[in-house]
This record gives structure tokens, C-alpha cells and sequence, in this order.
């Protein structure tokens, strides 16, 4: 999981990086909700199931090295074209077309 702190202050960071015209890309489609340009990584819900059931193991008797490093097994791709318009960029269909979600 990443920073909590980063993703509380989603909406400050992607105003900053409009304001800048900094194209941005994130790892959480939340991101692209306040502004960030992309965001490509695993849906929170998932991975926060995920940690939750190596918190019942480990409460449970089980050691944290003997458990097995997990990777996603889902990804998402958020486009947001309001800010791809505010920063002047084009957004390829063949992109559009394999996002999960747009923006616009």
C-alpha cells in the first residue's frame, strides 16, 4: 500500500501539478477524480481485502515470513480528459479504449 498521506492530500498535489502543467500519473483512480491526469495500479478495496487477510492470519498464529509476497492481480487505467484538455494533450483513442474509466 502506499502513503496515506499522499493519498489525503490528492486533491492539493493535482491542483499544484495543473497549476504547474505537469501532467501527472498515479496509482490510485481517486487520483484522476481530483485532477491527476492518469492513474494506473491495483483498485484500494482489493488490496485492502488483501491486507486484511494477512492480518487474520498473523492473528491467528501465523508468522509474517512464512507468508507469501502477493502481487495484484488486478490493475485499472483512470483518464481524466478534462485536465488532458486543460494541459493541451491528446489522449490517443487506442489509449481511451483500454481505459477502464474516463473523465470526462
Amino acid at each position: 500500500m502506499s502513503d496515506a498521506a499522499l493519498y489525503d492530500l490528492r486533491e492539493p498535489i493535482s491542483a499544484l501539478a495543473l497549476k504547474q502543467r505537469l501532467p501527472t500519473i498515479a496509482y490510485v483512480p481517486e487520483f484522476t477524480d481530483a485532477g491527476a491526469l492518469m492513474s494506473y495500479g491495483p483498485p484500494r478495496r482489493a488490496m485492502y481485502h488483501r491486507t486484511a487477510e494477512y492480518v487474520k492470519k498473523i492473528l491467528a498464529g501465523a508468522k509474517p515470513a512464512d507468508l507469501p509476497v502477493q502481487q495484484p492481480t488486478q490493475v485499472e487505467l483512470s483518464i481524466n480528459l478534462r485536465t488532458a484538455k486543460a494541459l493541451g494533450i491528446t489522449v490517443p483513442d487506442t489509449v481511451l479504449a483500454r481505459a477502464d474509466r474516463v473523465i470526462e
